[in-house]
């Protein structure tokens, strides 16, 4: 990503807001001369804590760094998925690259695409994989909801992995959001989510429901016990 948060839109929130994600400006020799390598593997760390709750954007501001980036981030993943195998572990893939979150459900789908390839070359089954294709609010562009949702689907269709998702960043900046969020989820399950990111106290009646409604729960056994215990309370 070479544009700042304000070009490319966003504002700066406070400390205590909630956001969509945080931009980090990738080292170079301009300004950190003569420790640059050293802090790049302090940006990489950062990048990976911070990218177990939010999406992360690195600004880089030349070809040349740019190029160095790609190479850290295909060395990252090199590094990731034979960790997977050694420990026989399940691992989450996001749909984005050193450009951020793509606009367009197609590119997502060739992320998605890329991380499946390199991990059953690696002899990590598909089951072991779950892919969150991503979804900003909104609030802020009224087809993100619409672009995310196409490209679950594009990966169900043609991977057929495991996909999770943080669902309430749908409707992040907008008024009564669990109403946003509860209509999002049904649709994002109705295109192949699976284990979606959510409280699950708050919107597990949606769950099984949305279950219900697909042919899932055999004579609605699930939603109807789980309502009697909810009433029982």
């Amino acid at each position: 990503m070479r544009n700042t948060p304000a070009q490319a839109g966003f504002h700066m929130p406070a400390e205590w807001e909630k956001h969509e994600g945080t931009w980090l400006q990738w080292p170079h020799d301009d300004t950190h001369e003569g420790s640059q390598m050293r802090l790049e593997h302090v940006w990489l760390a950062m990048t990976e804590a911070l990218h177990q709750h939010e999406v992360v954007h690195i600004v880089v501001p030349d070809e040349r760094r740019q190029d160095h980036v790609y190479q850290q981030e295909e060395a990252r993943l090199g590094g990731v998925l034979p960790l997977v195998v050694e420990y026989g572990a399940a691992v989450i893939g996001l749909a984005m690259d050193d450009d951020g979150i793509s606009p367009t459900a197609e590119k997502r789908l060739a992320v998605a695409r890329k991380i499946v390839e390199r991990a059953e070359s690696l002899g990590i089954p598909r089951e072991d994989l779950v892919v969150d294709c991503l979804v900003l609010t909104v609030g802020g562009d009224s087809r993100a909801g619409l672009v995310t949702l196409e490209a679950i689907q594009m990966v169900r269709e043609e991977l057929g992995v495991n996909m999770t998702l943080g669902a309430s960043n749908v409707s992040f900046g907008l008024p009564e959001r669990e109403v946003v969020n509860w209509a999002f989820l049904t649709l994002a399950i109705q295109n192949g989510v699976n284990c979606p990111i959510v409280d699950a106290a708050k919107v597990r009646p949606a769950i099984l429901a949305t279950d219900l409604l697909l042919g899932r729960d055999n004579y609605g056994m699930r939603y109807i016990k789980a309502y009697t215990k909810r009433v029982k309370r």
